[in-house]
């Protein structure tokens, strides 16, 4: 099982070599490709050789690319993700609304016990309102539970004064970590055989991983409990390296899906392979949720 996570942060050269990811910074350093689940390019000032990227594609090695202010800002997504692309893109097509809104429900489900979940940890009583918001979702949350649960939850985490739409340290964490879980999605619905513009709830025309905004959801709350940990220790003042390499270390923390703990990394690929599942029998109780271990 590939675990290692590896970022690349300052001048470097990378390739290939007899497997191995060969980095050639001051010193060189070689990573067998079978250990790297997940290979961040945060300097601009990296360079690549073909021959590594297309080995990189063909293990499915999820590959990010971070800009001038080392934020995520590309990813490397093969064209190909499994011997039976043309026939799994024209079963996504297929889904239809009921299978694709049961879907949803569970989703966020999922997401707002979660949400909950981090809210106990964090000792506010707010969790047991959230709760209640997902014993009482309606199909497709037509409702809109997941708006209401996400006002309450974040008021409560980090202040009433708290906007996800303000410029500051937190919503930067928040927003660095979950592109590394959109990425993370994405790497696992291309390996799958399907594609990521076809979502199950989301259909913006100009996002490009509308399934990959659904899929997403379950885990934001793993992140968001990292970011307020960070907060509560004083060290978002700034939001740099060492800041960044906690929020990407979420990945390898622990959590439970199919009554078993994996690392998050590992349980992205469970679950969404079960939410397939799910889409193509038509049967919403395969979908085991992801959840914080006890």
């Amino acid at each position: 099982m590939s675990w290692r996570i590896v970022v690349i942060s300052n001048r470097a050269k990378l390739d290939l070599q007899l497997g191995y990811l060969v980095v050639r910074g001051e010193t060189v350093q070689k990573i067998h490709l079978s250990e790297i689940s997940l290979l961040m390019i945060e300097s601009t000032a990296v360079s690549l050789t073909a021959a590594l990227l297309a080995e990189l594609t063909k293990l499915k090695i999820k590959v990010i690319f971070c800009d001038e202010k080392r934020n995520p800002s590309s990813e490397l997504i093969p064209y190909y993700g499994a011997h039976d692309t043309s026939n799994k893109v024209r079963t996504q097509i297929a889904w239809n609304d009921d299978i694709k809104g049961n879907v949803w429900c569970e989703i966020v489900r999922n997401k707002i016990l979660n949400q909950a979940k981090v809210l106990e940890l964090a000792g506010h009583n707010e969790a047991n309102m959230l709760k209640g918001y997902a014993d009482e979702l309606h199909f497709n949350d037509e409702t809109n539970r997941e708006g209401h649960a996400a006002k309450v939850y974040f008021n409560a985490l980090f202040g009433m004064g708290f906007s996800r739409a303000d410029d500051n340290t937190i919503n930067a964490a928040l927003n660095y970590g979950y592109s590394i879980l959109l990425s993370a999605c994405n790497r696992e619905i291309t390996a799958n055989g399907y594609i990521t513009q076809l979502g199950v709830h989301h259909s913006n025309v100009f996002n490009t991983f509308n399934l990959g905004s659904d899929m997403m959801e379950v885990f934001r709350p793993f992140v968001d409990i990292k970011v307020l940990e960070l907060s509560n220790l004083g060290m978002l003042e700034n939001f740099e390296k060492s800041q960044k390499m906690a929020v990407v270390e979420v990945l390898n923390g622990d959590v439970l899906v199919e009554s078993k703990i994996y690392s998050l990394n590992y349980a992205v690929k469970i679950y969404i392979k079960n939410v397939f599942r799910a889409l193509n029998d038509a049967d919403v109780s395969l979908i085991s949720p992801c959840c914080f271990k006890e």
